[in-house]
């Protein structure tokens, strides 16, 4: 009896590892004087039965469907993926994110004109 419980808890852990998704991946920058931090969001798929052709356009190792979250001001933004070329971008239409350059990402609002933010890398 005990050991088939030990054996059903293991199965309900390495279920849990499975079904619960790992904490995205994160990093932060000061931008325009206040801190933003960004997690990754993988939530792009693979079409349902395709698998003779890669998807097109993953770069960096996201797709369309990834997305972002972005921490600023008291605000968060979830921005899902462009299907730009290049470095990976997003953007809800109104709020732009893209990291070309760890160092000075590239964070952008349009409000009738493009306003750009500076940012900057937290050491």
């Amino acid at each position: 009896m005990a050991r088939s419980l030990r054996w059903l808890a293991l199965c309900f852990l390495l279920l849990l590892c499975i079904a619960v998704p790992l904490k995205p991946v994160s990093a932060a920058w000061i931008c325009d004087g206040d801190r933003l931090t960004a997690e990754d969001l993988s939530l792009g798929r693979e079409a349902i039965g395709v698998t003779a052709a890669p998807l097109p356009n993953s770069a960096a190792g996201t797709v369309p469907g990834d997305g972002v979250l972005l921490h600023w001001r008291g605000v968060t933004l979830q921005l899902p993926r462009t299907n730009n070329a290049g470095t990976p971008s997003y953007t809800d239409g109104r709020w732009w994110w893209q990291v070309e350059d760890p160092l000075h990402p590239d964070f952008r609002e349009r409000r009738g004109t493009v306003i750009s933010y500076a940012c900057e890398a937290v050491e």
